[in-house]
């Protein structure tokens, strides 16, 4: 495992006063989001155990460009948790998505980071007359490894090795031993061990949806062939220090989607919109201004 691969602790953002955060409802759910911001939008969608909160520092710098637009996926800040009517997968989180794109009534350039990202995938497969591009960073596609070579098999094993290791601790209770190998994994070994008593407990709160979202990604029947179709100019972003299963699945994607291109920012890991946010906004904000200038 390489050690550091996030480099700097998990912080809460704070909020930028310009920021005003708003909800709607969809089929009996409350989804919290915030917009800011002029110009073309850019909807973006969080990490596993993050929030909204995620993008502050994008709205930022992206200034009056563009229209920042982040909502809560579900579980996390304003956003209701699921219900447990049925067994959730990746279409539930898309549905609740996809209602808001739908309120809000134009298209929108999509971003989504890790399990945002393998939300992103699916929304742009279902429904690409929404939006005007897509940028991926390191989707948490895991199912996208199924079926693929030794080295996809061998990374495959891995997540399946870290999603049974944490469901264990889920099982016994001790959400914290469970959330520290989470973090760990993605982050850097001594991650967790430099986090402050409140965000652990922050991020410990969140491990029930988190198995919830692990299986999802897991269990997800589309494979690599569904997504041949997907015209939108893709930008897939990846760290040079990340693990092998992120590698994988972008090397993949851009073999796969027609208007797809691969970035990858050196010395970054999977955490790389915390870590390395200017590099990050620049070659998305560069994505997304060709793609105007080509329409």
């Amino acid at each position: 495992m390489t050690k550091n691969r996030h480099s700097s602790s998990p912080a809460i953002q704070p909020v930028p006063p310009q920021i005003q955060t708003t909800s709607i409802s969809v089929a009996g759910m409350s989804v919290g989001y915030f917009a800011v911001g002029s110009g073309e939008p850019i909807l973006f969608l969080h990490c596993a155990g993050s929030s909204s909160r995620q993008w502050y520092p994008f709205a930022e710098m992206l200034g009056g460009r563009f229209q920042a637009i982040a909502p809560d996926l579900c579980g996390y800040g304003g956003t209701s948790r699921w219900p447990g009517s049925e067994r959730f997968g990746l279409a539930n989180e898309v549905a609740l998505v996809t209602a808001l794109i739908d309120r809000l009534g134009k298209p929108m350039h999509l971003v989504g980071h890790s399990y945002g990202g393998a939300v992103a995938l699916q929304i742009a497969r279902r429904s690409p007359e929404c939006l005007s591009s897509l940028t991926l960073i390191e989707p948490a596609a895991f199912h996208l490894l199924i079926d693929g070579d030794n080295a996809d098999e061998l990374a495959f094993d891995e997540i399946m090795d870290i999603a049974a290791t944490i469901a264990r601790a889920v099982n016994c209770g001790d959400y914290f031993k469970a959330m520290r190998r989470f973090v760990d994994y993605w982050n850097g070994e001594g991650t967790w061990a430099a986090l402050s008593g409140q965000q652990r407990a922050g991020l410990a709160a969140s491990i029930n949806k988190l198995t919830l979202e692990s299986w999802a990604t897991l269990n997800e029947p589309t494979r690599l062939e569904d997504f041949v179709e997907i015209e939108l100019p893709t930008l897939v972003l990846c760290g040079g220090r990340s693990p092998s299963p992120s590698r994988r699945i972008c090397s993949h994607l851009v073999r796969t989607l027609p208007k797809a291109a691969l970035r990858t920012i050196d010395g970054a890991g999977h955490m790389m919109p915390m870590t390395h946010v200017a590099e990050v906004c620049s070659l998305m904000a560069a994505h997304i201004e060709g793609c105007r200038i080509a329409a």
